[in-house]
């Protein structure tokens, strides 16, 4: 069963904050979703919170950092916040670095990040 990782539009911005573990049909749905919303809504930017995400495997990397790169390719900035230890250690392990991506402690800082690139949220 796919579920479905609501996408909110504040101001210019999109934000999804994914709150559960995501299977690798939910994922790339994620991922089509954020490129639909940036399309219908024009949104500027982007933050991809993963503060609840507390594992992922090289699947869910990817799908992460291509999200945020085809973002870019639509002219949104992205910022992905909450990276946990534990993740950050794995993606770094599986040679899935966000070296292209911005990112940002925690949802607020990354808000901030993101106002900081578009020159407002």
């Amino acid at each position: 069963m796919i579920q479905k990782i609501p996408v909110l539009k504040i101001g210019n911005a999109l934000i999804a904050s994914i709150q559960i573990e995501l299977n690798d049909e939910s994922a790339v749905q994620f991922k089509e979703d954020i490129l639909n919303q940036i399309k219908a809504t024009g949104a500027t930017g982007v933050v991809i919170d993963l503060t609840a995400v507390d594992t992922v495997d090289s699947f869910l990397g990817k799908i992460i950092r291509d999200a945020a790169l085809m973002a870019r390719l639509m002219g949104a900035s992205v910022v992905v916040t909450g990276i946990q230890p534990a993740v950050a250690i794995t993606l770094v392990e599986l040679g899935l670095e966000l070296e292209d991506v911005v990112t940002a402690l925690n949802l607020e800082k990354g808000l901030a990040r993101l106002a900081d690139l578009t020159g407002g949220v």
